[in-house]
């Protein structure tokens, strides 16, 4: 049975990811046609297509590799100076810039030369471009509002798991008092384990972290606290001790170090909680947050990554992940002991976060990602509207070609990369249990 359930959440990560990348170029298909640029194909994977089929001037298909998918347009890059596209050059690098020129005018038809992708505005040039990643981002955000306010998310409540009896500080590490530690205000107070805080020195608390922000900021405060015990309120008086207490973000997530904050001394029971639209939000941007500084950090992880993949070392919680890697976590979680609910929240967020990281790393300036492709028609852009400012002749569309030796470099690092997350994932994979 568990051996059926991991298939089942790998099965269901793939067809996440098939949808992801579907989406995400369908982005790029629709507003390409929407300004009238010929698209021959529209592919999902790489590799051999198991599966096509042609409408209109459009091949729609299936490739048997599903780490990506394209579109081709017609025109990417335009003509060289002489306007000749079968020019070549015995330099590697320029053969480089040519061959992708070339590539660009495959399969061009009498009636293309007025729908090519060059030469169309540049404004048009970003939309299309932008819209591949932006389609991943409607999902992730789609995805992630479906679990935050339709599934709820697992977390700290204003009900009491546990009473702490002395006020110990977090750095210290430990759960058992000294003679010499002060008694804690919940244990001073009366407070008992099941108990449901009702309200916190007149503030109604239902969440978690109203609660929590309200006691951090009532530190040497005589505060009054409404519980609700066997059916019952009552009112209990807690002094509120200051305290070293673990940081957390606006989203009440936990992280890395420390603040005086009040401290009460007891330890919140876990639930189920549906979030509203503003809690959702504000869960998003922080995750947003997370997802930049773990791409600005992917360096620094390289190291430890080769480690765990051919050396002794630990693969770490936060360490890179590649699809191998996420399907497998994907079949983890449908054979955790939780509720079918929440091993399905669980794969959706699996899935929006794939897509969250999709558009941010889509969105680098850099070719051949879409990026480099905004950032290319951007500076043309610039460079027409700054020649117009100064009465100069215009210098034409931006030849993107002539940045393509720089994007084999970037393409072959991120090969290695993948290569290298591949490795780990499959002999030190990241384990959620």
């Amino acid at each position: 049975m568990t051996t059926l359930m991991m298939i089942l959440g790998i099965v269901v990560f793939v067809v996440g990811l098939l949808v992801s990348i579907a989406w995400h170029e369908l982005g790029h298909l629709s507003t390409a046609k929407l300004f009238g640029i010929r698209v021959p194909q529209y592919m999902v994977g790489f590799g051999p297509t198991i599966w096509s089929r042609k409408k209109g001037e459009t091949e729609y298909g299936i490739k048997a590799v599903p780490l990506g998918g394209y579109i081709r347009m017609i025109g990417m890059f335009p003509p060289g100076k002489d306007g000749r596209i079968e020019a070549r050059s015995t330099s590697p690098f320029r053969s480089m810039v040519e061959d992708a020129r070339a590539a660009a005018f495959e399969e061009l038809k009498p009636g293309d030369e007025t729908r090519l992708f060059y030469t169309r505005k540049p404004w048009k040039r970003v939309i299309v471009m932008f819209a591949g990643p932006f389609m991943n981002l409607i999902l992730a955000v789609g995805l992630f509002l479906t679990v935050l306010m339709g599934f709820g998310v697992t977390q700290q409540t204003n009900v009491v798991s546990s009473v702490s009896p002395c006020v110990i500080q977090a750095s210290e590490n430990r759960d058992t008092c000294k003679k010499t530690d002060q008694e804690s205000p919940a244990k001073a107070a009366g407070l008992q384990p099941k108990d449901k805080i009702v309200s916190f020195d007149g503030v109604t608390t239902d969440k978690w972290n109203t609660l929590s922000d309200e006691i951090r900021e009532s530190a040497g405060k005589t505060v009054p606290i409404v519980v609700e015990r066997d059916g019952k309120q009552q009112t209990l008086t807690a002094k509120i001790a200051t305290n070293q207490v673990a940081k957390k973000d606006s989203s009440g997530q936990i992280v890395d170090g420390y603040v005086n904050a009040g401290f009460l001394g007891f330890t919140a029971a876990t639930g189920v909680v549906k979030q509203d639209f503003g809690d959702s939000v504000s869960w998003m941007t922080d995750r947003v947050g997370d997802a930049v500084d773990s791409i600005v950090a992917l360096p620094s992880k390289i190291p430890a990554l080769w480690d765990a993949a051919f050396g002794d070392g630990p693969r770490e919680q936060d360490s890179p992940m590649g699809v191998v890697g996420a399907a497998r976590v994907g079949g983890e979680i449908f054979t955790m002991d939780i509720p079918a609910t929440q091993q399905l929240a669980m794969a959706l967020m699996l899935v929006a976060g794939f897509n969250l990281s999709l558009f941010l790393f889509n969105m680098l300036p850099l070719l051949p990602l879409d990026g480099g492709h905004i950032a290319g028609a951007l500076w043309e852009s610039l460079r027409r509207n700054l020649a117009r400012v100064l009465r100069r002749p215009d210098p034409g569309p931006f030849d993107v070609a002539k940045l393509m030796p720089v994007a084999y470099v970037v393409a072959g690092i991120f090969v290695c990369f993948t290569l290298l997350v591949l490795v780990a994932d499959v002999v030190n994979p990241v384990k959620l249990t």
